[in-house]
This record gives structure tokens, sequence and C-alpha cells, in this order.
């Protein structure tokens, strides 16, 4: 008999994936770019210090990569195959909860695991320049590894107790987010409020974060007691997260009836979500009257609620900010990390809602059935677009009458008119490249709901396309313009740099998104008819977009008009 026969099988089906290969290739190829692109950045500098902000930046970036590893990979594992019913299957044979658990997360984490394991040898490039020692490297791939393996061991405990997607990534995200920042907050504000610089151990054991501080040479000597014992708390917990999922599995998969407590709280999220009856009735009436789409996509009357929540989060951090620090908290560096939070919040959550709804319906059928109604494409794309305006208008309103308020104060701390140029030249830039982005990733988004296989390669596929692509490029041209010897005419300036990031920032909206309506209004019908399929290369993916290749498609089943 094979021990752990799933594993065994998710291992031998991994090594013949090309994505198991491509992900250490290009994990690898892109630490070496960053690194080579700051070495260049800072080539005037000595190379110890070199040596120290490169190693602090990768490694930094790669714990936050394993932070947030177990929300991609293991949150919807156990959970996607409860809706499916597989997972029941897998229990009437004679495998152990440990056998399913260990399977999936061995099929689930190896891609991100080996992107983990082949940046770690990048990372000892700064050990050969000197300034960093070999205890710090040894100890920053043990926080790399650990922080990944609690991360995943996280996301397959909340996959083990859920059946929602979205429930299960978003619990993942926020029990991380709790566990690696808000507990250490939390610990430092009692400190504050008690007058001590000390913040008490429990509050900092279970935190990435606070293993990797510790794992420099400058807090490792005087704390080294305490980075060993928060390594071995997080690995420790990690298992114990895996034990319990191994033990709910087996008796999370059946239906079963809700008690009365349970029911009175459905009820009660129930009646939050959508109302009561009467109100349910006038807000149906109210949407069907304007698009049947849009109904369908705006049910759940909490999502505009859950945008102003944390625009309200973020109102309460500068409250506390002002509070804290009163007039030294009005300076550009806060003004201009909270317009890029507040940019980053309304880009990522809106690029998560664009295609979600087309990505469920299609996996379930639904869409094809909605496409054989009276419905045109056009009256699903306005439809779509009515649904994003009601939860995002009022909040990018907000945010850009942020901006204008930042903007604005920028000017007292500027003193030259050089420099008032370039803060509203920042500032305006960004208001407009975040109306763009948004208008880009409605297109973009959609195509990638009806053509990617679920709702966070959807995501993603958007978020490269408007957002990653064009980021990477300006990074290019400003490590070219760092070689270019800088006397007389060929010193650029700051209008030549913020030219070309609003330049390839827009160009990327207009691009790819004229292109992405345009398949949208030919081969909507079609792509969305084809459920299942195999995929188009890389390359072909990252800027054609997501469509199968599938030469035996079905024809397209009605007009376009």
């Amino acid at each position: 008999m094979t021990l752990l026969p799933i594993v065994a099988r998710e291992l031998r089906v991994a090594s013949r994936r090309r994505s198991t290969y491509w992900v250490r290739t290009g994990a690898a190829l892109m630490v070496i770019v960053v690194g080579t692109w700051f070495f260049l950045i800072m080539q005037h500098q000595a190379p110890r210090e070199i040596a120290v902000a490169l190693f602090g930046i990768l490694t930094g970036s790669s714990v936050l990569y394993c932070v947030l590893s177990g929300v991609r990979s293991t949150a919807d594992c156990l959970s996607e195959e409860k809706r499916e019913g597989t997972l029941g299957l897998l229990f009437l044979t004679d495998l152990k909860g440990y056998d399913v658990v260990l399977g999936k997360l061995a099929a689930s984490s190896l891609s991100a695991f080996y992107g983990v394991l082949a940046v770690v040898p990048v990372l000892a490039v700064p050990l050969l320049m000197g300034g960093v020692t070999l205890g710090e490297f040894g100890r920053m791939a043990l926080v790399s590894v650990n922080t990944l393996f609690f991360s995943l061991a996280l996301g397959m405990w909340i996959s083990s107790m859920s059946r929602s997607a979205r429930k299960a990534m978003a619990l993942t995200f926020l029990l991380l987010l709790v566990v690696t920042a808000l507990l250490p907050a939390l610990g430092a504000w009692m400190a504050f409020l008690a007058k001590t610089r000390r913040v008490q151990p429990g509050f900092l054991m279970f935190s990435a974060g606070r293993s990797y501080y510790l794992a420099w040479d400058v807090a490792y000597v005087s704390g080294a007691d305490e980075f060993w014992r928060s390594l071995l708390a997080i690995h420790g917990l990690g298992w114990i997260l895996l034990v319990m999922a191994a033990l709910i599995a087996p008796r999370s998969w059946q239906d079963r009836p809700a008690g009365a407590h349970r029911l009175r709280w459905r009820e009660r999220w129930r009646l939050w979500s959508y109302g009561n009856l009467a109100e349910r009735t006038a807000f149906r009436k109210r949407l069907l009257d304007a698009n049947a789409f849009f109904w369908l996509a705006a049910r759940a009357r909490l999502k505009p609620a859950c945008v102003w929540a944390v625009l309200g989060l973020v109102a309460c951090g500068w409250a506390w900010g002002i509070a804290k620090f009163h007039r030294e908290w009005f300076m550009q560096g806060t003004y201009m990390m909270t317009g890029l939070l507040l940019n980053m919040i309304m880009k990522g959550w809106f690029a998560s809602e664009v295609g979600r709804q087309f990505t469920e319906d299609r996996k379930t059928g639904a869409l094809e059935l909605l496409l054989s109604t009276p419905l045109t494409v056009r009256d699903i794309l306005r439809g779509q677009l009515l649904a994003l305006m009601r939860q995002f208008l009022g909040p990018l309103v907000v945010v850009l009458l942020a901006g204008c308020l930042f903007m604005a104060a920028s000017f007292s701390d500027a003193d030259a008119v050089s420099e008032h140029s370039l803060w509203v030249s920042i500032w305006i830039g960004g208001m407009v490249m975040l109306v763009a982005d948004l208008a880009a990733l409605y297109w973009v988004g959609m195509w990638q709901g009806i053509s990617a296989r679920n709702p966070n390669r959807a995501a993603s596929g958007s978020v490269t396309r408007i957002l990653v692509l064009p980021t990477v490029t300006f990074g290019l041209v400003m490590l070219l313009a760092s070689l270019v010897p800088r006397s007389g005419r060929l010193d650029p300036t700051w209008k030549f740099f913020v030219g070309w990031w609003f330049g390839l920032g827009l160009a990327a909206d207009i691009g790819f998104g004229a292109w992405a309506r345009h398949k949208l209004l030919t081969e909507f019908r079609l792509v969305a008819a084809q459920r299942y399929a195999s995929r188009a290369g890389f390359w072909k993916r990252l800027l054609m977009g997501s469509q199968p290749e599938n030469p035996d498609a079905p024809p397209v089943i009605a007009s376009q008009k």
C-alpha cells in the first residue's frame, strides 16, 4: 500500500505540468531582474550599502509573497471540491482525512513552494557582496519557508470549513492580516497607553513581520531566543491547523440541516444583505426596470457598504495619526502614502469584482441559460456597468475629492515653483490614471471573466495587463535613464519620468481596453459556450487574453445585436 497515495499522485501530475517548471524559472528570473535594476540604480553607492538594501528588498518581497500564498493557493482548494460534489467521493474510499488534506496541500502549494525555492539561491548574491552575514541569509530563508507553510496551512484549515470561494479567501486574508499586522499593532497601542516601550510577547509571537525583523543581525544579537520561539510557534501553529483541517474535512462535506441557532443567524444575515420581503420586492422592481442583469449582479445590497466601511477605516487611521502626531502628520509623505493606498484599494477591489459574476455564471452554466433569453450582449454589459457603478461610483468620487485636498495641501510644503508643478502633475496624473485604469479594468476584467476558469485568474489577468505591465516597463525606462551619462541635454528631468509614467499607463489602458471591448462585442456568446477547453500558451494569454484554444468550439448561438 502506498503511503499518502493522493500526495504521490498529485506530485506525479505536477511533474507533467509545464507551469511547474515555468514558475521556478519565472520567479528566479523576476528576482534577478529586480535585483539587477536596484543594483544599477544604486551603482554609485558603497558595495556594503547596496548589498544590505538589495537583501532587504528581496527578502521582504519574498516574505510578503509567502504571507499571501495561502489566499491564492489553498483557501479554495477543499471548498471547491465541496461545491462540485467530488470531495465526498474521495471519502467513499479508504482514504483518511490527512490523505486528502496533504494531497490537496501538495497539489495547490507546489508551485508556490517552487517559486520560493528558486528565489532562495538568488538571495545569496548580496552575501557575496559583503554587508550581509551567513546567519542573516540562513535565518531569512527559514523565515520565508516557515511563513509559506503557515499561510498554506491556514488557507487549508479555512477551506475545510467553507463552501464559498469568496468567503474562504476573504477570511484567510483577514486572519493573516490579524496575525501578521493587527495583533502587533494592538500590542503597540496597549504599550503606548501603558507608557512603556515593551510590547507583550503574545502579540508578536505569530507575526511573520516580527520574525523577519529579528532575523537581522542587529535585532538577533539581543533577541535570539525570541526569534526561535516565534519561528517554532508559527511552525507549530501551522501543524495544528493542518491537523484540524484533516479532522474537519471528512465531516464537513455532507449537506446537513442547520440548527435553530444557525438558522437564526443565517436569516439575520439574509435580512441585512437583501432586506425583508417588501424591501426585496421594491429593490428588485427598481433594478429590473433599469436592466435585468443589473438586478442579477447587484442583489446583495451590502456590497457598497463594504467599500464605504474600508474607506471609513482609512479615515479612522487618519484620525489616529492626527491625534498622535498633531501637525507632524500633515506632510507630503503622508499625503502620498494615503493616495497610493486609496488607489490600490479601489483598483484591486474593482478588478476582483468586475468579472466575478461572469466567471461564476459561466462555470455553473447559468451564463448559457442567460444568453438564451431576449437579453443582448450589450444589455448584459450595461447591467454589469450599472452594478459596478452602484458599488464603486460614490467611493470613487470621495477618493478623487481626497486627492484634490491632498494636492492643495502639498502646495504648503513645496518651496519652489518647480516643486509646485511637480506635485500638481503627480496628483492630477494619478487621479486621471485612476479613472482610466478603472475604465480599462471594466472591459478587460469582463473579458477575463468569461474566458478564465476562476475569478482569481480573471482578476490576476486584468491586473497584470493594466497595472503590472506598465509599471514594469516604466521601471525599465528608469533603469535605462540611469545608465545614460547625465550631462547637458541628456540629463532627464522630472517631466521626463512623469511623462513616461503617464504615457505608458494610458497606452496600456487604451490598447488593452479597446481590444477587450472588441472581443466582448464580437465573441461574447462564442466564448461563453466554451466551458472546458485547453489553454493557450503563456505569451498568447498574456498579450491576447485567456480564450481557450478549441478547434471544435460550438458555433455562435445567436446574433450579437
